[in-house]
């Protein structure tokens, strides 16, 4: 155990070091969540006119929400471009010949993604108080936001870790940010899942990023939905994930 945690704490400061001193891979992790909740937040905020519209706080909040879960999104994303980076500098596959536990190293990427999330989620916040936010749901209620994001954070990590691991090169990157925005993108974003029509309410009905957003509004409008679905969905995937990645992982290994 003293080595799962020695080892996975020092895979996690190498990769936030290298993250934070490399303003290429910092910026755009800060930069993509605040431009969206600029451009949603405040460029639709029509929206909650919308006859059907039925969110108290306002769309600045039911926005923000969706902007906090992306940016725990992107943190796993860019986690997986820092693995992807080591690969291609031939690091990870010295790392992986030194660690004597090699499921150390992936735990150790999955904890500098949440770290990379509560920084970005720490300016997405601010940002949101100066355009208007509003919260109305208890300290409890936004521990479970935090945490929620947290559990979407480690998702996003081990699903580019096992994409990364099965690469190990940056060209991958597409295939890490594709299926993250889609899905992310494919649920109810700019309105409540009751408004939409057609196909995109039939898909976003089963999307699971559903859940986690009702929820996550649930939490900031002090009104809890869907909560034990949400985290159920959320273990679900860490679970498949996990494997997902440990497999990759292994498949690495053989690589060197």
């Amino acid at each position: 155990m003293t080595t799962i945690v020695q080892v996975s704490f020092a895979v996690a400061r190498r990769s936030l070091r290298h993250a934070f001193t490399n303003p290429a891979l910092l910026l755009p992790s800060i930069l993509f969540p605040l431009v969206f909740l600029l451009a949603f937040a405040g460029g639709l905020s029509s929206v909650e006119n919308v006859p059907g519209f039925d969110y108290p706080p306002g769309y600045t909040t039911f926005q923000f929400v969706f902007v906090f879960l992306q940016s725990a999104a992107f943190g796993g994303i860019f986690t997986g471009f820092g693995i992807a980076a080591d690969f291609e500098s031939g690091f990870a596959r010295r790392l992986l010949l030194a660690a004597p536990n090699r499921t150390a190293i992936l735990l150790g990427y999955v904890l500098a993604g949440l770290v990379r999330f509560l920084f970005t989620a720490t300016w997405v916040t601010i940002a949101g108080l100066i355009g208007g936010l509003t919260i109305d749901g208890s300290v409890v209620d936004l521990g479970g936001l935090v945490t929620l994001g947290l559990l979407v954070s480690a998702t996003s990590t081990l699903f580019a870790a096992g994409v990364s691991y099965r690469a190990q090169t940056l060209q991958a990157g597409p295939l890490m940010q594709i299926p993250i925005f889609l899905i992310l993108f494919l649920a109810p974003v700019y309105v409540p899942l009751p408004l939409l029509t057609g196909w995109i309410h039939g898909v976003a009905s089963v999307n699971p990023v559903t859940a986690f957003l009702q929820t996550g509004r649930g939490f900031i409008s002090g009104d809890r939905v869907h909560t034990l679905l949400a985290f159920a969905i959320a273990v679900a995937m860490i679970g498949l994930l996990t494997s997902w990645a440990l497999l990759g992982l292994r498949r690495a290994e053989r690589s060197v």
